[in-house]
């Protein structure tokens, strides 16, 4: 069995923007100033024009699936104690994909182009060290339901 921690982020002085937003409850993409286009995962760069003049936006939080997956079995700690969970793929409202989890909802209850909005599983949610920032992931809940 592996040890140690497989969900903690490994924040750097690049990508704490992010994690600081998350910890706030907002979910940020990077945008590039030369082509316009919108991406996640962040990135010093643009992957569609190699221009490093790209810039923090907070997304909207809204997305659409685009496909999910139910996870019954996975040995990484601590995503053992979660299964089943619902890992997935969103179109995100600004353009780009994104890996995600989706929470709260039963997987009959998914269809591809469901609309879904962002939520942040923090401290005890995660199973991470409740406080600071960096310790929130974004998460994806079918919208209408829950908290948005």
């Amino acid at each position: 069995m592996p040890t140690g921690r497989y969900d903690l982020p490994e924040i750097d002085a690049f990508t704490r923007p992010y994690w600081d937003a998350a910890a706030e409850g907002r979910l940020l993409i990077r945008r590039c100033r030369d082509c316009g286009v919108a991406h996640h995962y962040p990135r010093e760069f643009c992957p569609r024009c190699w221009s490093d003049a790209v810039d923090w936006e907070r997304a909207c939080g809204r997305a659409t699936l685009y496909t999910w997956s139910v996870v019954h079995l996975n040995d990484l700690p601590p995503f053992g104690d979660r299964v089943p969970y619902t890992a997935a793929v969103v179109d995100l409202a600004e353009g780009p994909r994104m890996m995600t989890e989706i929470v709260d909802c039963a997987e009959s209850e998914l269809w591809i182009g469901v609309d879904l909005r962002v939520a942040f599983r923090t401290g005890t949610d995660t199973g991470m060290p409740a406080g600071g920032a960096g310790h929130a992931v974004p998460v994806f809940r079918v919208a209408g339901t829950g908290v948005e």
